[in-house]
C-alpha cells in the first residue's frame, strides 16, 4: 500500500476514534510512537496523518506536552457562541461494525472540509464497549434538537424486536423540529417499503444478485442463505437478488432457502451444512461468513470443497482468514460522499422530494468460493488478486 493511502487510512481510523469518543476521558492522544507499533508505519507516516487530523480542525499539538483532541470536539456538542453549524450522526453500532467506522470517519473529514462542526453519538462513556442502546439514542436526538443541530446522519436500528418503532420516533422527532436527516445503509423500516427520509447506501439487491450469480457459473446449484434474526432490511434486498439471479438461471430455491440463527451453533450450522443439500452459501456479512467458517470446520465440513462460502462487507480481515473469504465490497468513502453531499443539498432545499442513492458494490473473488478449487486440488497456488490501495 502506497504511504500516502497508509497516512489517509490511519487519519480516517483516527477520525471516527475522536468523534466516537475514545479519548474523551483525557483528551489526550497517544504518542506517535504508539502510533507507529499500533499501526507498523514509519514515523513520517504518523506524522502526516495527524497533520491531517490537525488540518481538520479535530487535533492540537501542544509544544511539550503531545497531543489533545480539541475542546469543542471533546465536547461532542455545539458552542452556543460559535457560528460554525453543526452536524450530527446517530450510529448505534459505530464501534462494531468496519463499514460504519471507516463511513463515519469520512464524515467527519468532509464535515471539517466544509467548515461543519460533527457531533458523533457514540456509548456516553468512552470505556463503555456496548452497543448504543434506544435510550442513548433518544437522549442524543433530545440534545441534537436542544443545541439545534443542521442535520443528522442516521443508521437505523437491527437485531432488536422495537427496532422499526425506535427508528420512527427518533426520525420523527428529528422531523418535527425541522431537522434533515439522511439514513445511512438502510431504511427505518422493512424492505421493500420505503420512507420519507432521503437513503444512502449500496445496491443491496444487485449485490445478492451478483453473488448468487458468481456461484452458479462456478456451478453451484442448490444456494442458501445464512442470517441471523432480526436483522436489517438491507438483508432482505439481497435475499430478493440471490432469488432472482436462480430464477434468471432456471433453478428454484431449496425450501428453506433463508436459514436465521447463530453461526457459532453447531447444531444449527448441522442443520443445513451436513446434509449434503446444498453447494454454497451465502452470508449476511463477512462477521457471520468468518463464525460460519469456523463452525463449518470444526464439523469437518471443507470450504470450498464440501461447501462454497460467500461474505458480504469485505471487511480488513476477509482476505486474512484461514481461507480467504469472497465477498462483496461496499464502497464506504463513496458512500459518505454521496450521503454528505445529500445532507447538504436537503438543508438548502427542504422541499425536495426523498431520495434513493444506491451506490454499485464490486465482487472480490477469493478463495471460499471455489473459483480457484482446480489449482488448489492440482497443487497451484493461484495469485492472488490485487486489491486498491
Amino acid at each position: 500500500m502506497k504511504s500516502s493511502s497508509k497516512h489517509s487510512a490511519i487519519s480516517r481510523q483516527l477520525a471516527t476514534e475522536i468523534i466516537a469518543g475514545k479519548f474523551r476521558q483525557t483528551g489526550r492522544l497517544p504518542s506517535e510512537a504508539q502510533f507507529v507499533k499500533r499501526f507498523g508505519v514509519s514515523r513520517p507516516t504518523v506524522g502526516r496523518a495527524l497533520k491531517d487530523l490537525q488540518d481538520q480542525g479535530l487535533i492540537e499539538r501542544r509544544q511539550g506536552s503531545g497531543t489533545y483532541v480539541r475542546p469543542e470536539t471533546a465536547r461532542g456538542g455545539h458552542d452556543a457562541h460559535s457560528a460554525i453549524p453543526q452536524l450530527g450522526m446517530i450510529v448505534p453500532n459505530l464501534r462494531h461494525t468496519e463499514i460504519f467506522e471507516s463511513i463515519c470517519g469520512e464524515l467527519a473529514s468532509l464535515a471539517r472540509v466544509n467548515d461543519y462542526g460533527i457531533w458523533s453519538g457514540a456509548s456516553p462513556s468512552p470505556l463503555n464497549e456496548a452497543k448504543m442502546t434506544v435510550e442513548e439514542a433518544e437522549a442524543l436526538c433530545s440534545r441534537f434538537i436542544e443545541h439545534g443541530v443542521t442535520g443528522v446522519f442516521f443508521v437505523p436500528f437491527e437485531h432488536q424486536a422495537d427496532r422499526e418503532a425506535a427508528n420512527r420516533r427518533i426520525t420523527e422527532r428529528l422531523r418535527q423540529t425541522g431537522i434533515p436527516v439522511v439514513l445511512l445503509d438502510r431504511d427505518i423500516g422493512p424492505f421493500p417499503n420505503r420512507s420519507a427520509y432521503d437513503l444512502v447506501g449500496i445496491d443491496n439487491f444487485a449485490g445478492g444478485y451478483l453473488l448468487a450469480e458468481h456461484l452458479i457459473k462456478l456451478g453451484a446449484r442448490r444456494l442458501a442463505y445464512v442470517m441471523r434474526p432480526l436483522t436489517a432490511s438491507t438483508v432482505d434486498a439481497r435475499i430478493a437478488g440471490a432469488r432472482i439471479a436462480m430464477l434468471a438461471y432456471g433453478l428454484n430455491a431449496p425450501q428453506p432457502f433463508v436459514y436465521s440463527g447463530d453461526p457459532t451453533d453447531l447444531k444449527f450450522v448441522r442443520s443445513f451444512a451436513q446434509s449434503h443439500q446444498l453447494d454454497a452459501v451465502l452470508c449476511t456479512s463477512d462477521h457471520l461468513a468468518a463464525q460460519l467458517l469456523q463452525s463449518l470446520t470444526r464439523l469437518g465440513v471443507r470450504v470450498p470443497q464440501d461447501l462454497r462460502l460467500v461474505g458480504f462487507d469485505d471487511v480488513r480481515f476477509a482476505s486474512l482468514l484461514t481461507i480467504p473469504l469472497t465477498t462483496m465490497e461496499q464502497p464506504c468513502r463513496d458512500v459518505a460522499i454521496t450521503a454528505f453531499n445529500a445532507l447538504c443539498e436537503r438543508i438548502k432545499n427542504p422541499t425536495l422530494p426523498p431520495r434513493s442513492l444506491m451506490l454499485t458494490p464490486r465482487l472480490v473473488v477469493r478463495e471460499t468460493c471455489g473459483a480457484y478449487l482446480q489449482q488448489m486440488s492440482s497443487g497451484i497456488t493461484a495469485a492472488p488478486k490485487p486489491q486498491p490501495d
